[in-house]
């Protein structure tokens, strides 16, 4: 059985049940929008992030969940999706996990749209069942995910990012969500705000770590076999690059500065600009921080009983730092 699989063993049923609510929960009277939707549906990633809503509810509740965990899984999958809809048109993107994205297929107009309509599907989902509390902490990860998408394109253009802006940018861009969907797995079976709080910090250690995870994607081979050098290539600020802009000569700074800027399109200097980052330590630099932020995750889990899904939570954590891809 292969992680994947074995985290999704305890709640097997659950997500079984939790797809067809889910396709439920974005039905329209209109044809376009359904046939979009149920394209949708039919290409769906890991689902990562309901695993993490359910299996954090039946940690906390002794395996016992209700309609509220269904909900918020709903909600936080259709806002999630609203915003990677709404990002291809921002990034301009015709391919999302290897299929057309909607905006390939169906124009940027329809595709902001479609957005729009899932975003608004979470809200009333919420509204509808009077879950006020789920849907504040969802709220919170929408706007976080906004402010850390326009706070990296204003650092970008000055690249003068220090290792404390970068965290905070990953925190709100990518982490938030990972959070909300471990407080709100919690929120949903349990009253006790403090409950809900370390499970709110452990989703956001575990995003930090995933983002990071991603920022070496770009330098090493293990995943496509190639580095990339796509984040240098669109002058994103990743942890190896700020580690060895902060730590190299100021002619070495000028350099790297120089070629990010100027010649990114180039692939013998994008390739130059790896080797360098890798020759000074920015790789070791990360992976130490991805491993913190893992540790410190598992170090939360601990203080919970064992049981199935704490076990699941725990491969979870491992395995996003040990992905391929």
């Amino acid at each position: 059985m292969n992680v994947s699989a074995q985290i999704k063993q305890p709640i097997l049923q659950e997500m079984e049940l939790f797809e067809k609510k889910f396709y439920a929960s974005m039905s329209s009277n209109v044809a376009l929008l359904n046939s979009i939707t149920y394209y949708i549906v039919n290409r769906k990633g890991k689902q990562m992030r309901p695993m993490f809503v359910f299996l954090t509810a039946k940690m906390l509740a002794d395996g016992v969940i209700n309609e509220r965990t269904y909900r918020g899984a709903s909600v936080i999958e259709l806002i999630h999706t609203a915003t990677l809809v709404h990002d291809d048109v921002v990034d301009d993107s015709n391919r999302r996990r290897g299929f057309f994205s909607i905006n390939a297929l169906w124009k940027n107009k329809i595709a902001v749209l479609v957005g729009d309509f899932l975003l608004s599907k979470g809200l009333l989902l919420s509204i509808d069942h009077g879950d006020f509390d789920l849907l504040q902490i969802i709220s919170v990860a929408v706007r976080e995910m906004s402010e850390g998408e326009l706070l990296q394109i204003e650092k970008a253009r000055r690249l003068d990012i220090t290792e404390e802006i970068y965290y905070e940018i990953i925190r709100k861009k990518t982490a938030t969500l990972i959070a909300s969907c471990c407080a709100l797995g919690a929120k949903s079976v349990c009253d006790d705000e403090h409950k809900v709080a370390q499970m709110r910090k452990f989703g956001e250690l575990i995003g930090m770590a995933f983002q990071i995870k991603d920022d070496l994607f770009d330098y090493t081979d293990a995943a496509i076999g190639k580095p990339t050098g796509i984040d240098i290539k669109e002058q994103k600020m990743t942890l190896p690059l700020i580690h060895v802009l902060n730590t190299c000569s100021a002619k070495e700074k000028a350099w790297l500065i120089n070629s990010i800027k100027n010649h990114n399109k180039d692939k013998k200097r994008v390739k130059e600009v790896i080797a360098f980052v890798i020759q000074n330590q920015g790789l070791q630099f990360a992976q130490k921080r991805m491993i913190g932020f893992q540790q410190e995750a598992l170090a939360l889990l601990q203080q919970f009983p064992d049981s199935t899904y704490k076990e699941a939570l725990i491969l979870m954590v491992n395995y996003v730092i040990e992905r391929k891809i």
